[in-house]
């Protein structure tokens, strides 16, 4: 019988009162790959900060190859080959490759003058071990999320690492880059190296790993093997909810459309892109990271200036030339990346929801009108059901699937006609998921004009009438969503 390389034995964590764990075991043994899941607040990044000796736990221990810990510094889980690779990777974006990579090991050997050649010796083992290859002089701020993903697992594989802790890996990954990333933890796994998964991605979750421990409000309320589970057990122990699955059927579609994109061309990007959008529909349009998917989204924004074609609203060409345009136009985005592009984090829940419409509230001589402010915001808070005691509260403080309804509300405050949202669901856990999936298929039945970019197939087929499929800058197929399948659909992706 191969003996545990980590346990957790009874872990309790409080901060100020309350209580993050509850008691939580849990084992992993050498080259085990096996899932942490739970939805955000389930206390899964508070047990990887107790594992990597972040935080001290209130009480309960640790054991570490037979050795027991009451309480665990970052350097003993280190020294003990304890890698966590956080959701930003905690790379340096203004360094080199090289630099990021050997920096560490430089430290750790107390270095006191730079020899390029040996930083790019290690630089040059550490990526072999992986198999990767890149530009060891190129700046880490210039690279793609899975490039530094990659420099991400090198490092961590430099100081004899037995455990790798991956927090939420693929959270900005697409299909492809997955698969190329599970290619990697295998390759780790025949090297007897643990996987400790910590994901609520359900589909990744039953492909890559071999068991799982689900946690909810700090208690572990499931383990096992993962093969012994399915997709709705999964879900109800993650959330304590049954979901039933059902694709969405539009109230009522208009006859005309009300958005039409009419020989869509941008220079390298874009080419002859022709389509039509409904009232009350929710409509898909999906393909790899290079399809061109997101660029057609930018431009329907006003973000990238087309080169030829024309946009119609109701009938009438309009020109889209600049954010402002779109808005003026009724037509709001939700971009994929929320946190840098969608949300002012350290700016409170409140001020996220009215920025768009600020305008509304300030008088001719430029005073705030606190009464109508404060009704808006409730209003928002209400109707999408944003979990907040406090709308002034810093955004910051809210999970992922609270800071998404925010990014809505924020639009729908505009009294917008089309909506269109990359990457909808991106980083939010189960239970949000399907909230924010209901959201929007009421918004399509109340008349509003949904467009939803994604290359995640099941939200695709759950909520789009049509699915148009983008390849190479081109739209390949226009599918009837009821009688498609993901096979159907990465035939054309493909």
């Amino acid at each position: 019988m191969v003996e545990s390389l980590l346990k957790t034995v009874d872990i309790y964590k409080s901060f100020a009162g309350v209580q993050a764990l509850k008691g939580v075991s849990f084992s992993l043994k050498p080259g085990e790959i096996h899932c942490l899941a739970g939805e955000n607040g389930s206390g899964k990044s508070t047990l990887i900060k107790v594992i990597s000796g972040v935080y001290a736990p209130t009480s309960g221990h640790i054991e570490f190859s037979g050795r027991t810990y009451n309480k665990i510094t970052p350097i003993e889980a280190i020294n003990n080959g304890i890698q966590v690779i956080y959701q930003d990777f905690s790379v340096f974006p203004n360094l080199s490759v090289m630099e990021n990579l050997a920096l560490n090991s430089e430290l750790a050997d107390n270095k006191r003058f730079v020899n390029w050649k040996r930083m790019r010796k290690i630089a040059e083992e550490s990526l072999s071990k992986i198999n990767f290859s890149i530009d060891l002089d190129l700046d880490v701020g210039s690279l793609t999320v899975a490039e530094k993903q990659m420099i991400a697992i090198s490092r961590a594989l430099m100081f004899n690492t037995r455990l790798i802790i991956m927090d939420e890996p693929t959270t900005a990954l697409t299909k492809r880059e997955v698969q190329q990333l599970f290619k990697i933890i295998l390759k780790l796994k025949d090297q007897g190296i643990a996987i400790l998964f910590v994901s609520h991605k359900l589909n990744e979750v039953f492909e890559i790993s071999e068991n799982f421990t689900i946690l909810r409000n700090g208690e572990k309320v499931a383990e096992g093997e993962t093969s012994s589970l399915n997709t709705d057990q999964f879900s109800y122990h993650m959330t304590g909810r049954e979901f039933e699955a059902k694709h969405f059927i539009p109230a009522e579609i208009s006859k005309k459309p009300i958005f039409e994109a009419k020989d869509i061309s941008l220079s390298g990007k874009l080419e002859d892109i022709s389509f039509s959008l409904f009232k009350g529909e929710i409509l898909g349009i999906t393909g790899l990271l290079d399809s061109g998917r997101s660029e057609l989204a930018l431009s329907m924004f006003g973000m990238n200036k087309i080169d030829s074609g024309t946009f119609e609203l109701n009938g009438k060409v309009v020109k889209i030339d600049s954010p402002q345009a779109a808005i003026e136009n009724k037509i709001g985005y939700v971009p994929e990346d929320r946190l840098t592009e969608g949300l002012f984090l350290s700016q409170s829940i409140a001020d996220n929801i009215i920025i768009s419409v600020i305008d509304k509230f300030t008088g001719k001589a430029g005073i705030l009108d606190n009464e109508k402010r404060e009704k808006e915001i409730k209003l928002w808070v209400e109707e999408l059901s944003i979990a907040t005691p406090d709308p002034n509260n810093e955004c910051q403080t809210l999970s992922g699937g609270n800071q998404q309804r925010i990014a809505l509300a924020k639009w729908l405050a505009c009294n917008l006609d089309i909506l269109i949202l990359n990457g909808p669901t991106v980083g939010v856990d189960i239970g949000s998921k399907h909230d924010i999936h209901e959201i929007l298929q009421n918004l399509a039945n109340k008349g509003l004009g949904v467009i939803i970019i994604s290359d995640d197939l099941p939200e695709i087929l759950e909520n789009c009438s049509r699915v148009l499929v983008m390849k190479s800058g081109k739209i390949v197929s226009d599918l009837d969503a009821k009688t498609s399948d993901e096979q159907a659909i990465l035939s054309y992706m493909m």
